[in-house]
């Protein structure tokens, strides 16, 4: 009877399987973080080039590849529509993304105003051809910057960090415009909370546009050089 019993408690010894488990999965999140990073960075060093090349022809080549390059990036995984922020957000949501927007709007007019300049400060605004056709890069940049960049942020350094990351991502690529650096790095902290409270990116891209307008609105161009950043600011 002793015998059979020492026998049986040698045979019951499952930890080995419990250690190789536990080594699979430490393997498999290690992979995650360092594919993760590896998206970031081709990503916005693909962004980086299309803002940067010496050319112009160039700089739209380098653009289609950054647009595909994210796109592809943000599908691989078959992510929710939540996730992508492709949902509607909730009624706290729109009225407070609404209403923050339109009211930094309305400010930003009444300062110019106030500091003694024109509005619009430009002869050519508004130009309603233009302005569509920014409502919908403004779209395209909230799709670029929150639903893969900040997504992939928010899988490197948490929720409320990769809203700074996220938001000096943005303004970095607008440099050496300085005015859209600076407006970039305002706006783009409150993109991205709006985002990580709310995940919809339809009324950001809206506030995005109307933001942007206002400001190519008071700043002259002599300032703002068409809102150019990279290379083409510098010529």
């Amino acid at each position: 009877m002793a015998v059979e019993t020492k026998s049986f408690a040698v045979a019951a010894r499952p930890i080995p399987a419990v250690t190789i488990r536990v080594r699979t999965v430490g393997i498999q999140e290690t992979y995650r973080r360092h594919l993760t990073w590896a998206q970031v960075i081709i990503a916005f060093l693909f962004v980086e080039c299309a803002v940067w090349a010496a050319r112009l022809s160039v700089r739209s080549r380098w653009a289609l590849a950054a647009g595909a390059t994210v796109l592809i990036f943000a599908l691989i995984d078959r992510p929710s529509l939540q996730r992508l922020g492709l949902g509607l957000p909730n009624t706290m949501g729109t009225s407070l993304m609404l209403g923050v927007g339109f009211t930094g709007a309305v400010l930003m007019v009444f300062l110019a105003r106030w500091a003694g300049g024109g509005v619009p400060a430009n002869p050519v605004f508004p130009n309603m051809h233009l302005a569509w056709q920014y409502v919908i890069w403004a779209l395209a940049q909230e799709f670029m910057l929150q639903s893969f960049f900040f997504t992939r942020c928010e899988e490197l350094f948490g929720s409320s960090t990769a809203v700074w990351v996220t938001a000096t991502f943005f303004a970095a690529v607008h440099l050496p415009n300085l005015i859209l650096t600076t407006f970039t790095l305002i706006g783009g902290l409150f993109f991205c909370e709006m985002f990580r409270r709310y995940r919809s990116i339809y009324l950001l891209g809206i506030v995005h546009a109307v933001l942007g307008l206002t400001l190519s609105a008071i700043v002259p161009e002599g300032l703002l050089q068409h809102m150019r950043v990279g290379i083409g600011y510098l010529r």
